[in-house]
């Protein structure tokens, strides 16, 4: 499994995100698109086993498919994947032994989405080194980096010019002061987009690569102008002691499928007591 190279850990540290070329192989991506033919349906609030579609604002951003990992072996496969998960636990500072952070396990994943996005759909930006949630924290001491967490968005699909990429504004993660136009493009239950925020790139991506990035850094996307489905995923990674973000846990049947350092990822806590225990 590939540990951060020095240019990466460099890179990292000044734009806070690095793209992972071909961090999974066409049979992964193929399987993860083909699973997601089955869900591209799904209704907001709607169950489909245990993954639910969820809309976190509004339905301009798309379909968000939360608890993506329950759907089956292509996407539970990619908890641990071997082309991240030590860049990872580097980044978050769980790697050392001893360390207070990784005590229940090497990180913990607390949400974890598929998006499709269709013309005209984007979502606004948020994030930034200023913001002041726990999780949205970069940090550098003593040779050592101590994320809140760590972000990977992988693509099913190529996106390129027009197919609504990611954008971020490389160093916010390390900002003190809100950006000027934060009002005119912030995630909202109106739609926005990144699109001609100053400072803000694009993230072109082929089927297969990923972003890695540091939640801090202020994040959002283009607007897709062309025809087709912009598809991908996103798993956030904190530490062991992190717990759920939104009112989900693993199912019962998700963890009897998980190796022991999966299961430790995605559950490192006992489980919440039932009501009449």
């Amino acid at each position: 499994m590939a540990r951060l190279t020095e240019m990466e850990r460099y890179l990292f540290d000044l734009n806070g995100y690095i793209v992972l070329r071909n961090a999974l192989s066409p049979d992964e991506y193929a399987s993860c698109d083909a699973t997601l033919d089955d869900l591209a349906d799904c209704s907001p609030g709607e169950w489909r086993g245990h993954v639910h579609g969820h809309n976190f604002v509004a339905s301009h951003e798309g379909l968000n498919l939360q608890q993506i990992y329950e759907a089956g072996p292509a996407f539970s496969c990619l908890i641990d994947h071997e082309s991240w998960i030590e860049k990872v636990i580097e980044l978050i500072g769980t790697d050392e032994p001893g360390n207070f952070d990784g005590h229940h396990g090497p990180c913990f994943i607390d949400e974890n989405f598929a998006s499709i996005r269709g013309q005209g759909q984007a979502i606004g930006l948020h994030s930034g080194g200023q913001d002041r949630v726990t999780r949205c924290q970069f940090r550098y001491h003593d040779g050592r980096f101590h994320c809140g967490q760590i972000n990977i968005l992988m693509a099913f699909r190529d996106i390129g010019p027009g197919d609504g990429a990611t954008m971020v504004i490389p160093g916010s993660h390390k900002s003190n002061i809100l950006h000027p136009e934060f009002a005119r493009a912030a995630m909202s239950d109106v739609s926005t987009s990144v699109d001609g925020i100053t400072g803000a790139v694009e993230v072109h991506l082929n089927a297969g690569d990923a972003i890695l990035f540091v939640d801090a850094i202020m994040h959002g996307s283009a607007a897709r102008t062309n025809p087709g489905q912009r598809r991908i995923a996103v798993y956030r990674y904190g530490p062991s002691w992190g717990y759920f973000r939104h009112p989900y846990a693993p199912s019962a049947a998700l963890l009897d499928t998980l190796t022991p350092r999966q299961r430790q990822i995605v559950m490192p806590h006992k489980a919440p007591l039932k009501p009449d225990a």
